[in-house]
This record gives structure tokens, C-alpha cells and sequence, in this order.
């Protein structure tokens, strides 16, 4: 199931907009939560990590382009369709990593042919995998089944839930090759927040039961991204 965010404070094109988010999935075959927001604060303050988000850009209070910042800026990898009456805005759009942007009044056939492309990146990023080399071998690890990262003495360490994989690098450098779902909590440690059960003053509880150290200056922004997490219900 994909979990969808309608922002629109329009009530009739907000109700259109649910009515073809419906066809759509009714039409792939695709089955779906949809909630529904009259502005970005509410968005906000709802903690809803969404899959897919249909963002209207002129809203109450900040527009949808500062909501989208803020979300990515705390670590959201929600697909993005931008649908506004506004031409303007396009390049910013795309500077946020949009699927796209569609101007209104929205068809069906656009929308559902952004909504064909969210999908498609959905599904790409459950492939994603980290490529690590060792001399002369090498082995590629989806990130959905890493755990943890731990770096000590020069070394890196790859956990998983069922091996550990070691070899000679830094931390900064495989956190480059990770995506929003990993959080570095500490100089030695990069967690995958989907695995995390549970938080502590200064460790976190991974699958498995590994403890985890979590820096005092990481605390807050960690337990921001657990409940982020929580609150999406994809752990």
C-alpha cells in the first residue's frame, strides 16, 4: 500500500483531486491511504511521512515550495507532484527534486502519468543497493536490508540481519552512497531509521537487539526522525 498527501486549499479542486487519485488507483490496481490538507502547517504538524504528496504551491501561510524544503531538509524522500495555476515556479520545482508539475485545471491523463513516474521511483528506490569493494572483490547489499554502519580503526562494518560485512574505508564516505532513510548519530555510527525499535538517553535499540550510540548533539533531530518514521508506519 502507498500512503498519499493531497495539499490543496481549494475544496473543489481538492475534492477533484481525490476523485482522480481514486480512478487512478482503481485503474492500476494500486491500493492506497489518502489524507488531505487545507495548507503545509497542517502537513507538518501531522508528522505524515507520505509516499506520493500532491502539492499545490499557493497556499495559507508558507506556499508549498518552503513546505516541500522543510520536508527534505528533515530527511522526507516523498514523491512529489507540484499542481498549481502558477508557470513560475517550475525550476524551483525541479531544484526539489519534483516527479512534476502540472498546471492547473489537471486532467487525467497528466495526472496519472506523474502518478505512473512516482510509482516507478518508489519502486527504484526499494532496489537501491550500496557497492562495496574489498581488493579484488566486490558485493552489492540492498540498503533495505542494512542495519547499521560502524567505523572503527580505519575499518567499516556493514551489519545486517543475517552478516557483517567488513572493509577498509570511512564513514563519510559511505554515507555518500546512502539515501534519507540513514541517519548519522554518531562520528562512528549510520543507522538506518527504518530499523530502529527503540530510543534511549544516548543509544537506540536496532533489530536484533545491537545498542547503538547516539552523540548528544544528535539527540533531538534523532528522535524527530523516529517519530517521522513511527508515524509513516512503514518500519
Amino acid at each position: 500500500m502507498i500512503t498519499v498527501s493531497i495539499c490543496e486549499d481549494e475544496a473543489y479542486f481538492m475534492a477533484e483531486l481525490n476523485k482522480l487519485m481514486g480512478e487512478y488507483c482503481d485503474s492500476r490496481k494500486i491500493h492506497a491511504s489518502v489524507v488531505t490538507f487545507s495548507d503545509g502547517e497542517k502537513l507538518l504538524a501531522s508528522g505524515q511521512m507520505s509516499d506520493i504528496i500532491l502539492m499545490d504551491i499557493k497556499l495559507p501561510g508558507n506556499n508549498g515550495m518552503e513546505i516541500v524544503r522543510h520536508l527534505r531538509k528533515c530527511g522526507s524522500d516523498s514523491q512529489v507532484i507540484f499542481i498549481t495555476a502558477f508557470q513560475k515556479y517550475v525550476f524551483q520545482a525541479f531544484d526539489l527534486d519534483a516527479v512534476h508539475y502540472i498546471l492547473k485545471p489537471v486532467s487525467a491523463e497528466k495526472l496519472f502519468s506523474a502518478l505512473d513516474k512516482a510509482i516507478k521511483r518508489i519502486a527504484s528506490n526499494s532496489r537501491k543497493t550500496l557497492l562495496i569493494t574489498n581488493g579484488t572483490s566486490a558485493s552489492r547489499v540492498p540498503l533495505k536490508d542494512i542495519l547499521y554502519c560502524e567505523a572503527m580503526n580505519h575499518q567499516i562494518t556493514v551489519h545486517t540481519a543475517t552478516e557483517q560485512i567488513q572493509f577498509f574505508g570511512t564513514l563519510d564516505a559511505v554515507q555518500e552512497k546512502l539515501d534519507n532513510r540513514f541517519f548519522r548519530c554518531h562520528r562512528s555510527y549510520i543507522v538506518n531509521m527504518n530499523h530502529v525499535i527503540d530510543k534511549q538517553l544516548g543509544s537506540a535499540t536496532m533489530e536484533g537487539g545491537d545498542h547503538i550510540l547516539i552523540a548528544r548533539r544528535k539527540q533531538q533531530e534523532f528522535t524527530q526522525r523516529l517519530l517521522e518514521v513511527c508515524r509513516k508506519g512503514l518500519i
